[in-house]
């Protein structure tokens, strides 16, 4: 069983909450049929400490706690190159630099995901190229296939990271609606 997000299960703090009941049956399955039943949970260090804290007695009956850290710039960086790639895109010398210091200022910000966050960078880059090319095509230019797969630096500083914050959607609270 693979409980991704675990923490969401149980909420300590609301009382109108039937995680309590769903952690108990957890508990009561995990114990009986502990000979043929993996659980992995799997969530974000610091709110699956919380979790774990809230909920006596789960943390002694979950052998192992691996933590796995956040990528490294570079690491984030060849995932970024990859997923470029994969797309037929290529990110030009200047869009490179201009990523890799986006990733150092947002992965000190709030719900930063590794690959996750890369993707979703590299989605809306891939929209400020659209719209660059297009406003580019409307002023008579043309455009040749090199600029088409070409990213350039000015799509990648279009990000509101680099004007010191993200943009936390209102109803969401996601910080991976950075748009600008």
């Amino acid at each position: 069983l693979f409980i991704d997000e675990a923490y969401h299960i149980y909420r300590v703090d609301n009382e109108r909450d039937y995680g309590q009941e769903t952690v108990e049956m957890l508990l009561q399955v995990m114990e009986n049929d502990r000979q043929d039943l993996v659980v992995v949970m799997a969530g974000y260090k610091g709110h699956m400490d919380r979790f774990f804290s809230d909920v006596p007695g789960l943390s002694s009956r979950i052998a192992h706690h691996i933590d796995f850290p956040d990528y490294s710039v570079e690491e984030l960086m060849d995932i970024a190159r990859l997923m470029t790639e994969a797309q037929r895109y290529r990110l030009s010398p200047d869009a490179e630099k201009a990523f890799e210091e986006y990733l150092k200022l947002r992965r000190e910000q709030p719900r930063f995901a590794n690959g996750r966050s890369v993707r979703n960078a590299l989605d809306r880059v891939r929209m400020h190229q659209a719209i660059r090319l297009y406003d580019a095509a409307e002023r008579g230019r043309t455009l040749t296939k090199r600029d088409l797969v070409t990213i350039q630096d000015e799509d990648v500083r279009q990000s509101r990271v680099f004007e010191g914050g993200v943009y936390e959607h209102p109803e969401e609270g996601s910080a991976e609606s950075e748009s600008p």
